[in-house]
């Protein structure tokens, strides 16, 4: 291949790579933006236990996945990995559209949508986890701030999710989304398996056999309390509106959008202001707004839904930047380990997820209302922030080796 060729399918892959992050993100929120037609009598009409238990399966295998998708890499290609991941995403929309030919049928329906969290789960431990690491490799130069614009692209799929809901119940066809994720994963699949998509990397076995540093359990006890804070106002911000603020389904739908919409905002702000603004700064601030926004969220009242749309877009802003930088701190800082840092985020982002997601229903069954369960969340993000002044780099920060490092090797191709 000349070099021309080359660099056109450079940027090909690039392109696909932060396509990918979007509609992985569009996936994702699908589950948690239909919250309100998952609660709804006139639809599925689950508890809210039952809402929560939906995403347990979703968590376990995104962790198992998340864990796997290194070691994956090395024996079938990242490529392949990646694929996969895909695929799984796409038979779980495949499910969401068949159970909702059978959604009064509780003992028909439940099964079929915990089939389908746990193949959605499958599919976001396999893809985020590649898609981070083609995205520092295809921008050597450049890691953080690619990282953040992948993440940024994620959320805006999960801004997009909430507004596509909203559109498609306002006409009647809730199940509109799903539809649309299912037609952009199979354009994404065709498109994706045309090309090279290779990435070098370091072997996995040998990092497998090494002892695990201190720092990591640092950086994997912050992202799984960040996990936590980001669930509680992703999955339960519209179940918050409607019941504790008299919100409408409409305003509920825009907080959620506000919320991930500032994630995004974020995430692009804060790469665009990498050159002035230290990402070491960022990092340290951001846990103290995700603690503001939660105070907020708790002090509201009936009535003032449109403050709560303003405390979810701050809560927004307060995670945008956070799991990204975790990532590229993580792998910048733990060399040795650093093919696996993405997956072991991962895995324990969505071990906070699965705690959040469930966590909420029994703590409710107990008598506690969602908006003291926000408020309690603000300790959370407190520990967060204590966490996030031992994680983020100084100028002086170098790289951590348990071992001396193996040289990359070129993966075979796909």
């Amino acid at each position: 291949m000349n070099s021309g060729a080359r660099a056109a399918a450079s940027k090909a892959e690039i392109r696909v790579v932060y396509l990918a992050g979007m509609v992985q993100g569009i996936v994702l929120v699908t589950f948690p933006a239909a919250s309100t037609i998952f609660a709804s009598p006139k639809y599925y009409g689950l508890s809210s236990s039952q809402y929560g238990a939906m995403f347990l399966p979703q968590v376990l295998m995104a962790i198992l996945a998340s864990l796997l998708a290194a070691d994956l890499a090395r024996r079938i290609t990242t490529k392949r990995v990646y694929l996969l991941g895909l695929a799984a995403s796409l038979t779980s929309m495949g499910l969401l559209l068949i159970s909702a030919t059978v959604k009064s049928d509780f003992a028909a329906a439940y099964p079929l949508l915990l089939i389908a969290t746990a193949l959605l789960g499958g599919g976001f431990g396999l893809t985020v986890p590649v898609l981070n690491t083609y995205s520092s490799v295809f921008h050597p130069g450049k890691v953080n701030s690619a990282v953040l614009v992948l993440n940024a692209l994620l959320g805006l799929g999960t801004v997009l999710a909430p507004v596509f809901v909203a559109i498609f119940v306002g006409v009647g066809v809730w199940w509109g989304l799903p539809v649309t994720s299912t037609v952009l994963l199979t354009a994404l699949l065709l498109v994706s398996i045309r090309l090279p998509l290779r990435a070098d990397t370091r072997p996995v076995a040998h990092a497998a056999r090494q002892r695990i540093p201190g720092r990591f359990w640092v950086y994997a006890a912050f992202i799984a309390l960040y996990g936590i804070c980001e669930t509680m106002n992703g999955n339960w911000s519209q179940l918050e509106m409607t019941r504790e603020l008299g919100a409408s389904a409409t305003q509920a739908s825009i907080a959620l959008a506000a919320f991930w919409g500032l994630v995004t905002i974020g995430r692009v702000v804060f790469a665009v202001a990498g050159r002035w603004l230290p990402p070491r700064v960022t990092y340290r601030v951001l846990p103290l707004v995700v603690l503001g926004a939660f105070v907020l969220v708790s002090q509201l009242s009936q009535g003032q839904a449109a403050a709560g749309i303003g405390a979810f877009a701050l809560a927004g802003l307060g995670c945008s930047a956070l799991l990204p930088l975790t990532i590229s701190f993580g792998e910048a800082e733990l060399t040795a380990l650093s093919a696996a840092v993405p997956g072991g985020v991962i895995a324990f982002y969505q071990l906070g997820y699965g705690i959040s997601a469930f966590g909420v229903g029994p703590l409710q069954n107990a008598g506690l209302s969602l908006s003291a369960i926000f408020g309690g969340t603000a300790i959370i993000a407190a520990v967060m922030a204590i966490l996030a002044s031992l994680l983020a780099p100084s100028r002086r920060t170098r790289p951590q080796r348990t071992q001396a490092e193996p040289a990359p090797h070129p993966e075979r191709r796909a």
